[in-house]
């Protein structure tokens, strides 16, 4: 029995934090160690470039970071098919088909999009791949015909879109070529870190994330940081649990459950200071990253030998895409010469 195909990434704009952590990379690496799926793991290069066309060095030097993030957390490539969007030439190809089945005002509907677009400020320059790039990551799900996506719990419009366009591939040109996909969440309540100023969203625009690769000090230094209870200034005060990053994260990463609630109980009766429940949390997420930390450490002394995994793996990847593409193009009708 062949295993179900598994495919997800990251943009490489930057390091990746410990919010892509809790949402996504480590539901990766149980499906990947489960045994059950066949597992592709893309670094959407091609997409960094829809709000970065200009800043190609940016997206250069952040492919390595990304993929030593992978490796840090316990991707493996000998289970992983991990690889480079832009490497992935039959990707182009489908997109462009897709680009045919889908309406502007669809593009414009979509909710992650909008939300994007906002926050990047894009207004009326917005630059059309950015518009667009929920067709590209279509593509991309569909051309390894995946059918689960683990993702966080923000993305469900992304696989929505998706959805619609291999549905409408299908009918158009009468075929089952391609495969709908179904999100994988993370635990409930565990989709979404929020930033350490206490925003709703770790980001790397916004300069409020915790990286995988932060050292011990720096990690520290920011749970120090952290957004609290503005009304607890003395320790004597009772204490607000709701809103309090240093409790969200308790929550996610003490594995103690009985102890985070007895540190909740004491903190809402009063007289448990906000820096003692912070050092606390820094003990916990040091149990927990520092291994990860000496790994990426371990990979980062041969960049080489990191970039031949990524040539390996796109040229895997290359080889089940264009199986797909093959399969697309007779559906189309236009295997003119095969």
């Amino acid at each position: 029995m062949s295993k179900e195909i598994y495919l997800t990434g990251d943009r490489p704009t930057g390091k990746l934090h410990i919010g892509h952590y809790i949402g996504s990379l480590k539901n990766r690496v149980r499906m990947q160690n489960s045994g059950e799926f066949s597992p592709f793991v893309m670094i959407a290069d091609t997409q960094a470039f829809t709000d970065n066309a200009r800043n190609p060095e940016k997206i250069r030097q952040s492919l390595t970071e990304v993929a030593l993030d992978y490796l840090a957390v316990g991707i493996d490539p000998e289970k992983t098919t991990i690889f480079v969007q832009s490497q992935i030439k039959g990707l182009f190809e489908l997109t462009e088909y897709f680009m045919n089945l889908v309406s502007v005002a669809r593009l414009q509907r979509n909710p992650t999009v909008k939300s994007e677009i906002s926050q990047k400020g894009f207004n009326e320059g917005i630059p059309a791949g950015f518009l667009t790039y929920p067709v590209s990551q279509a593509a991309d799900i569909a051309i390894f015909r995946a059918t689960k996506v683990p993702v966080g719990d923000d993305q469900e419009p992304m696989l929505e879109q998706a959805r619609e366009l291999v549905r409408s591939f299908n009918h158009a040109y009468q075929s089952d070529v391609l495969v709908e996909p179904v999100g994988v969440f993370p635990p409930k309540g565990q989709g979404r870190l929020p930033g350490i100023d206490g925003n709703a969203k770790m980001s790397k625009s916004l300069g409020n994330g915790i990286y995988i690769s932060d050292d011990t000090d720096t990690m520290a230094k920011k749970i120090k940081s952290m957004y609290t209870d503005p009304l607890h200034i003395n320790i004597t005060d009772p204490g607000h649990v709701d809103g309090n990053v240093v409790f969200t994260y308790l929550d996610i990463f003490d594995p103690d459950k009985q102890r985070v609630q007895d540190l909740k109980d004491h903190y809402t009766a009063g007289g448990l200071g906000d820096m003692k429940l912070k050092k606390h949390l820094i003990d916990v997420m040091e149990a927990e990253m520092a291994p990860i930390r000496q790994r990426r450490e371990t990979y980062a002394q041969d960049i080489p030998a990191v970039l031949r995994m990524l040539e390996e793996g796109s040229r895997q990847a290359n080889l089940v895409a264009e199986a797909t593409m093959k399969d697309v193009r007779h559906a189309m009708g236009i295997d003119y010469f095969g």
